[in-house]
């Protein structure tokens, strides 16, 4: 097993579902510490688990270059989903089957944080800063994790230049594929109100379903807009309509419904949360709306072709720039400094028996090291 195997098992070993805390942070510190790197750990959320202010474990690591040198950050989580049941083998106890190792985390994204570990000891500290940007909740709520890392480094005055997500973008082999942007994300609840009565007599009830009828075929028949440069076109999706209503002779009260919105930069998510309140208020409807993400655009340049020539040089590929998938905490770190995914093959990731290539492992440790090397070095 090679070193970036050996980094990736004990972080595999550590139990962590979202949100993290503990055991899986004092590995982590255990393996910066002696890398010359000063380690931070806080908590925030104190609430009722299961709630989005159950508490989160967050770890900040720097290690300084000299003085007026560039800074640069890798970014990650440590926390992981449910592993959920049907597993060859434990999914807390990770194995190597052959050439892969298994292990809830192998891929999303305990394999790539590992491989940071080892790039980092691999960058030589004259070199410049590096720092490690880890949370234990990017799979959950994401309330208390990345954003609360961002508003550390703020009331730190640390800033970096540049900062690489270890996301699992790659998606036939590695290399292939790298995000520079994602799309915003947004749910919207609808409710209309009715009045309840017998269906033998419907003219002293108001039934709220032909109202939520219209305003989902409206809402369906949206065309958002063609896509973009860089983006897919935005789309609206019908997630779920419900009434609650039991009975055979009764008109309902109340139909509520919800609607995702994935969508790009020809919108921000409040514009799209005002048309849909239009929509259904025409209808006698209401909104609620939560906004998880933004669209971002780290544009083709200077960041985008070091990691494409560090990609080129290890596996012979060219890695298309891509904004296609869900969310990331990039969403939350663009707002700091340029930000690019990169990271291994993301078939297995959130899958039972999920498992990544021991050479894999090895080959994208050489690659992170190769980026932040020049990145650090870039004017």
């Amino acid at each position: 097993m090679n070193q970036v195997a050996e980094l990736a098992n004990r972080l595999i070993e550590a139990p962590s579902v979202t949100p993290a805390t503990g055991l899986v942070f004092d590995v982590m510190e255990a393996m910066l510490a002696p890398l010359g790197f000063a380690v931070h750990r806080f908590q925030r959320g104190s609430g009722e688990v299961g709630t989005d202010e159950e508490a989160v474990e967050n770890l900040f690591a720097i290690r300084n270059g000299p003085a007026g040198s560039r800074h640069f950050a890798f970014a990650g989580h440590l926390d992981v989903v449910p592993p959920g049941e049907g597993w060859t083998s434990a999914p807390f106890a990770p194995e190597v089957r052959g050439e892969l190792l298994y292990g809830r985390g192998a891929v999303d994204m305990k394999g790539a944080i590992a491989a940071m570990v080892a790039a980092a000891e691999h960058v030589p500290q004259d070199a410049g800063t590096v720092s490690f940007i880890i949370t234990g909740d990017e799979e959950g709520h994401a309330k208390h994790g990345t954003r609360a890392l961002i508003d550390f480094m703020r009331d730190n005055d640390i800033q970096p230049d540049l900062c690489l997500v270890g996301e699992p973008t790659s998606v036939h082999r590695l290399g292939d594929m790298m995000k520079i942007g994602r799309r915003g994300s947004t749910i919207i609840w609808l409710e209309v109100e009715g009045t309840e009565g017998h269906v033998a007599y419907p003219h002293l009830a108001d039934n709220p379903i032909p109202r939520m009828v219209k305003i989902l075929a409206e809402l369906d028949a949206l065309v958002l807009d063609e896509g973009t440069d860089w983006f897919q076109a935005s789309n609206l999706e019908i997630l779920d309509m419900e009434v609650g209503n039991p009975a055979s002779n009764v008109i309902p009260h109340r139909a509520r419904a919800r609607v995702s919105i994935r969508f790009n930069d020809c919108h921000t998510g409040e514009s799209l949360g005002e048309k849909v309140r239009e929509i259904a208020e025409r209808h006698g409807g209401t909104t609620k709306q939560v906004i998880y993400g933004e669209p971002f655009l780290t544009p083709p340049g200077e960041f985008s072709q070091i990691i494409a020539a560090a990609v080129k040089a290890e596996t012979g590929l060219d890695p298309e720039p891509s904004t296609s998938g869900g969310t990331s905490d990039a969403r939350f770190l663009r707002a700091v400094c340029p930000v690019i995914e990169f990271g291994l093959c993301n078939a297995t990731m959130h899958k039972r028996d999920e498992a990544v290539a021991l050479e894999d492992l090895d080959a994208l440790s050489r690659i992170y090291t190769a980026i932040a090397k020049a990145a650090l070095a870039a004017e």
